[in-house]
């Protein structure tokens, strides 16, 4: 049995699964008479492959109560899948390696700061949504379109998350 416990969610750390979408230390501009600073190219949407285009969405998710045991991942073939958090509060990513099949201990569990989002890479293994303590609203970014998007996999062996103490 695997207990996961979650990292610090950082770039490096995330690489290989995606994008960490954080405006700290990223490239920025002032605009609007000086009235904004943007924060430019903070991920790349991938979601053309089969006539897809982006789409965006709000998932109003639910805590996960915990602890939780981790039988089902999902993945999306076609595209990206990009969670930007409207709430600013933590939440936390589940990603396993890619691969037709999955094991607990392929899985990586991540604790965002709360004003960190991600970009899931497409084809990557990922958990959905889990919300902390109450409900967290999500600006997601995927892609729509023809084809199916979605495939799932049961985890092999068993992984919990456990309770989360947030620092």
């Amino acid at each position: 049995m695997a207990t996961l416990t979650p990292k610090v969610l950082t770039k490096t750390a995330f690489a290989a699964y995606g994008q960490v979408v954080e405006t700290c230390n990223a490239r920025s501009m002032i605009i609007n008479q000086g009235l904004t600073t943007r924060y430019h190219d903070l991920f790349r949407i991938d979601v053309s492959r089969k006539g897809g285009h982006p789409i965006g969405n709000v998932f109003r998710t639910q805590p996960l109560p915990l602890p939780h045991r981790v039988t089902i991942m999902e993945r999306h073939p076609l595209g990206s899948q990009a969670f930007i958090p409207l709430d600013e509060k933590p939440f936390l990513i589940l990603v396993g390696s890619a691969g037709e099949s999955l094991k607990a201990e392929d899985l990586e569990l991540f604790l965002t700061n709360g004003k960190q989002g991600v970009n899931i890479n497409r084809n990557t293994w990922h958990h959905f949504n889990i919300a902390l303590g109450s409900t967290q609203d999500f600006l997601v970014i995927d892609r729509g379109g023809p084809e199916r998007n979605l495939d799932e996999v049961e985890v092999q062996g068993e992984a919990w998350i456990g309770p989360i103490h947030e620092s």
